[in-house]
Parts: C-alpha cells; sequence; structure tokens
C-alpha cells in the first residue's frame, strides 16, 4: 500500500498533523465529493432525481454490511452512537430486579441510557478497570442470574484499552444475555465478522474512523435478536409496504429497517459511503496493520522521550488509541501542540493520541520532539 498517496485524499494533511480520530476526524476529500454532489442537484433539481438518492443509501447500507459481514438489511443508519443504544435499552422488556453489566470508565454515551432505566427497577454494574484494562474474570463475576445485557466499548475512549470480543460474546452466549458493542472506537480500524463473532448489536457514528460526516452512523441488529426489542421511535419508515402512503398496515420489518423511521440524512450516509468504500479498498486488515505500527512507533518514541505510556500494549489489547502520561497541564499542552500544527486531545487528565492510516511516521516523530520540548 502506497500511504503517502492516500494522503492526497486527505487535503487537511496540508495544514495540520491530525491524530484525534478518536474524537472527530476529518472526511475523506470523496466523502466531500458525495457531499457536494448531493447538495448540487438538491439546489437544481430538489427531489426529482429522488430514486437515484435511494440507491445511493442502499449502496451505502451494502457496504456497511460488508464491512461488518452483515446482511444489509440487519444494519440501520442512525443519527448517532447514542440512538443505537437507545434503541436498546429503551426497547428491552425489562423487569424490575434485572441488571446490565458495563464498564465503569465508559464514554457517557454507553453509560447514561442503563442508568436512566433505575426508575424502572434496573441496576446498572459497572466494572472497574485493573492495571489499565478490562479482565473477562472481572465481567463474569459481575454477571447472575438476573443480567440481561452486556454492554462495552470495542475500544476504551479514554485509555484505549481494546476488548476481546469473542471471548465476552462467548461468555454472553453461554449465560443466555444479549451482547451490546459500541463499536465507534473500533469500527474502521480491526475487522469484525458479526457471523463469526456473534455480537447481538452495534452501534457506531461515523465521524471517527470510519472518517464520515457527524450524524450518520450504523445499528447492526442480529436478526434472531429483533423481536426480543420493543421498538421504539416507529415512524411511517417502519413497516412493510412503507412506501404505500394510502394504506394503513401496521407490520413492522422484521431487521434493523424498523428502527429507520422515517427520512434519512441522505448527505451524511452517501458520504459515510464513500469513506466506506475508501476504507473497504484499501483492506481493513491493511488498516489495522498501519494503524497499530504507527502507534508502536508511537509508544516508542514517547518512552524513549521519558513519558510514561498508560495505555496497554499487549498484542491482544492495543488499538488506535494511545493514552500517555505527561507532566503539567495536558490542556495547555495540547493547545500548544495545536498551535505547532499539532492535533491531539486529553482524555481523564492524560494525553491521547490517535493517528489513522494516512498518517505518516515523520508526522509522529515530530510531534514526540515537540511534546518532549
Amino acid at each position: 500500500m502506497d500511504w503517502s498517496r492516500l494522503r492526497e485524499e486527505f487535503p487537511i494533511t496540508r495544514r495540520w498533523a491530525f491524530f484525534d480520530h478518536a474524537a472527530v476526524a476529518p472526511i475523506s476529500a470523496r466523502a466531500q465529493r458525495a457531499m457536494a454532489e448531493w447538495a448540487a442537484d438538491m439546489v437544481e433539481n430538489g427531489d426529482v432525481n429522488v430514486a437515484h438518492w435511494e440507491r445511493r443509501v442502499e449502496e451505502a447500507r451494502a457496504l456497511a454490511g460488508k464491512l461488518i459481514n452483515a446482511d444489509p438489511n440487519d444494519v440501520a443508519f442512525i443519527k448517532n452512537t447514542s440512538e443505537g443504544v437507545g434503541i436498546v435499552a429503551e426497547g428491552f422488556p425489562w423487569q424490575p430486579g434485572d441488571n446490565i453489566v458495563t464498564a465503569a470508565e465508559e464514554y457517557p454515551a454507553n453509560i447514561y441510557p442503563w442508568m436512566n432505566l433505575a426508575a424502572r427497577g434496573v441496576d446498572m454494574r459497572a466494572i472497574a478497570s485493573r492495571e489499565r484494562r478490562l479482565w473477562l474474570d472481572d465481567i463474569r463475576a459481575a454477571i447472575d442470574g438476573r443480567t440481561r445485557i452486556v454492554s462495552l466499548s470495542w475500544v476504551e475512549f479514554a485509555s484505549g484499552f481494546r476488548n476481546d470480543l469473542d471471548a465476552i460474546a462467548a461468555l454472553c452466549k453461554e449465560r443466555g444475555i444479549l451482547f451490546f458493542v459500541d463499536a465507534i472506537q473500533g469500527l474502521g480500524v480491526f475487522p469484525l465478522d458479526v457471523r463469526r463473532t456473534p455480537v447481538d448489536f452495534l452501534s457506531a457514528d461515523g465521524h471517527k474512523w470510519l472518517l464520515g460526516p457527524e450524524g450518520a452512523g450504523l445499528f447492526y441488529a442480529r436478526r434472531e435478536a429483533v423481536d426480543r426489542l420493543h421498538a421504539v421511535g416507529i415512524g411511517w419508515n417502519s413497516v412493510v409496504g412503507s412506501r404505500n402512503f394510502s394504506r394503513i398496515d401496521f407490520r413492522l420489518k422484521p431487521h434493523a429497517g424498523r428502527w429507520e423511521s422515517g427520512t434519512l440524512n441522505v448527505a451524511g450516509i452517501t458520504a459515510l459511503g464513500a469513506s466506506l468504500e475508501l476504507l473497504l479498498e484499501i483492506g481493513i486488515a491493511n488498516v489495522a496493520e498501519r494503524v497499530l505500527a504507527l502507534t508502536d512507533r508511537l509508544c516508542a518514541r514517547t518512552e524513549q522521550a521519558g513519558l510514561e505510556v498508560f495505555s496497554s500494549r499487549a498484542p491482544e489489547d492495543k488499538s488506535g488509541i494511545v493514552s500517555f502520561v505527561v507532566p503539567g497541564d495536558v490542556r495547555q499542552l495540547v493547545k500548544r501542540c495545536r498551535a505547532e500544527g499539532f492535533v491531539i486531545n486529553q482524555r481523564a487528565g492524560r494525553i491521547r493520541v490517535s493517528p489513522h492510516c494516512y498518517n505518516s511516521v515523520e508526522e509522529i516523530d515530530r510531534l514526540i520532539e515537540t511534546l518532549a520540548h
């Protein structure tokens, strides 16, 4: 792969060394072109070409299905990760005394929807990390006969620890409980085959590692688990034959499409589809290899500079997110780096750096030199 040529797809590289893909990533040039094409058509033709844009949405859905090896019908487009969490949290038929297991260090999107169930008698059990990571034995110990769902991020947003989805999915299947994955920090970087790794529900916005715009994300629901949820947010597009507006026939779509209640974010979805196309052309396995090589380089140079890498870098744990400890005010350091042309971030009082596959080794080296000074 000619990674230097790939940089042409990301005009942001002309001005910035961008290492904040775990926050809001730049979109690809082809995603920009897709949005511009939609806008130009709408300003000139209104909805005359609606059938064309419906096809473009379905093309994006097919790409999303290919990304996780799912039937495209099992993928719904959502506006953000939180919407996907809410579909499961509000749709599950909870009984007082039930509980849900998650991690104490989860991003709030995967905490608040579960906390909101307290009024219905549902307990949220938050597992604390030990030795800078989550342990499967701690997850197992938190599960009991009233656990209904385990909900975890693929990659923890502050530490960069990557959960073992295979092991957790196997545990959930063994215990007869559902497994929900907040995939936003892993999807687009690491391969995932939902036919092999039996997660039940998955949610991810497209504005991080998928290199799409904000407001266009993916929700996956395993077909066998769809009817276990009460369908929330129902609208005209949730039913079979939804285009027959003159006929009222309340038969919900038998797949994830029931949660696409109405008009979709066509511009955002087609732009997301363009970036999905790019990532799939590169190959997700190639993306993973490149991102891990860059973060390995980052960690090696960080330690050489006398700074402490916080993230677990065990082969099965590491991700595209590197968290490290620096002396002084991390917020001011982030600002100073920004002034030098480096876009990084801070979480949990630590510096967080998250490069993507188009970043370069030279950018990594220059960043560490700047941080060391």
